[in-house]
């Protein structure tokens, strides 16, 4: 069994997960990439690209399933993947997910947007044909934007129907401010993985608070103003790394602190050492025509549902990771040969560098047309990825399930309390948006949660 991994989850996302059909284009890639490097070099490391964890799609996939035979086991599966209409030609994991569905024996599935779903005699339907699942691909806070634009009686009723995976009862949950309660007062009651892998949060405000150590903070303000190269600001409902406020990449302390006093629904958090979450890959530099190792930061996004840990994407970039701030995705492998996994990363990072520039090059011109072949692309270029693997050990993935496992139920455990309305102080959200959520409590039916920002497993 390897170590212990180090990692806490940055944030998590119980509304409308996504990121599932990245990885499975980046173990394609990976693959094509490494029997190159393997071919032209002869390393003897064996790294499985294949095993069903390194997947999401089929096990997302079967979630739905699970979820529709729920509701309607008398009928054959119609999924509706309802999004933005803006999104229906651009988001092309949806567009893979829905022509996947609909090779499935006996499966329908469809991508809309949702004045397109239409209620007829209490049912809704496509054309005639009853939705029996839909997956949104939007939150709560798109439904009260999009209720002034469209008629979206047919959506609200397979919400109140209850076919609408997730339930809308999850998504406050998400709210960075819940970690508070695992870091507080509520740490007693929850699985002691989840609150491991929690960091210290508190909301910002001024207000008297335990610090990360659990001393007295007499003025949380103050506190962040003296440990300002120590610590992050996140905006409780942001997404994509919009809105962060790293302290020691910030020169004007007063005039941020200011602006995050004034938007209100920030959190601060201790500034995770980036030692602990970087790792060396080789890179190219084309201007000097060499093959070097850059230091880049690396994270997971686990996905869970109620079968358990379902898969992640692997992701890396600066400060955030994330897609849509410039990060990319990597491929994972599984560490099969008998070798440590510190030494496998020195002997594959070696290999690659000893490959020389002018094949590397090659190479990755050819993994970057097949990233455009594939629709491994954001916005106008190939997503980035790295020419290593991320290897992990089947000891981190036993690690892994053992944490997704706890996760599932210490989220039903706070989403009783939000029902009860003691979190309230750490969730804040409109009354509309409260009011959606209550109307489809999860409850443990089947669902998908994604949680961010585990790393560290070398």
């Amino acid at each position: 069994m390897s170590k212990e991994f180090l990692g806490y989850h940055s944030e998590w996302n119980l509304g409308s997960p996504g990121g599932w059909d990245y990885q499975r284009m980046a173990q394609e890639i990976g693959k094509f990439a490494w029997a190159a490097i393997t071919k032209r070099s002869g390393v003897n490391i064996e790294l499985d690209f294949d095993d069903p964890i390194l997947n999401p799609v089929p096990n997302f996939a079967q979630t739905l399933l699970r979820f529709h035979r729920k509701h309607s086991s008398q009928e054959k599966p119609f999924i509706a993947l309802v999004a933005e209409e803006e999104t229906l030609e651009k988001v092309g994991e949806n567009i893979r997910f829905v022509e996947y569905l609909n090779t499935l024996p006996d499966v329908k599935a469809a991508l809309l947007n949702p004045s397109q779903l239409q209620l007829k005699d209490r049912e809704i339907v496509i054309n005639n044909e009853k939705v029996t699942t839909i997956f949104l691909d939007f939150n709560n806070n798109v439904i009260v934007k999009l209720k002034k634009q469209l008629d979206l009686n047919a959506l609200l009723s397979a919400i109140d129907k209850g076919i609408v995976i997730n339930p809308r009862g999850m998504e406050p949950i998400g709210a960075k401010g819940v970690f508070e309660v695992i870091t507080s007062d509520r740490r007693e009651k929850l699985s002691e993985t989840t609150v491991a892998r929690t960091p210290w949060t508190r909301q910002v405000y001024p207000r008297k608070t335990t610090g990360p150590d659990g001393q007295p903070i007499p003025d949380l303000v103050q506190w962040i103003k003296d440990n300002w190269d120590r610590i992050i600001l996140k905006p409780v409902h942001g997404y994509s790394g919009k809105g962060i406020i790293i302290g020691h990449k910030e020169p004007n302390r007063e005039r941020a602190l200011k602006y995050v006093l004034d938007t209100g629904d920030y959190i601060v958090q201790p500034l995770i050492p980036l030692e602990l979450w970087a790792e060396q890959f080789p890179w190219i530099d084309k201007e000097k025509k060499k093959v070097f190792l850059k230091s880049w930061q690396t994270d997971f996004r686990c996905f869970v549902t109620d079968a358990g840990l379902i898969g992640f994407v692997t992701r890396f970039g600066g400060i955030p990771t994330n897609v849509g701030s410039g990060g990319g995705v990597q491929s994972t492998a599984i560490l099969r040969s008998d070798i440590p996994l510190q030494e496998a990363i020195r002997v594959v990072n070696q290999t690659i560098l000893d490959l020389g520039f002018d094949y590397i090059w090659g190479l990755q011109r050819e993994l970057d047309k097949k990233s455009v072949e594939i629709g491994n692309v954001y916005l106008l270029g190939p997503i980035m990825g790295t020419l290593r693997p991320r290897l992990i050990t089947q000891g981190h993935i036993e690690q892994l399930k053992n944490y997704a496992k706890n996760l599932w139920y210490d989220a039903l455990i706070l989403e009783e309390l939000w029902r009860k309305g003691c979190l309230d102080t750490f969730v804040q959200i409109t009354q509309e948006e409260k009011s959606i959520a209550q109307r489809a409590p999860w409850q443990g039916k089947p669902a998908l949660i994604a949680a961010d920002g585990l790393f560290g497993f070398t």
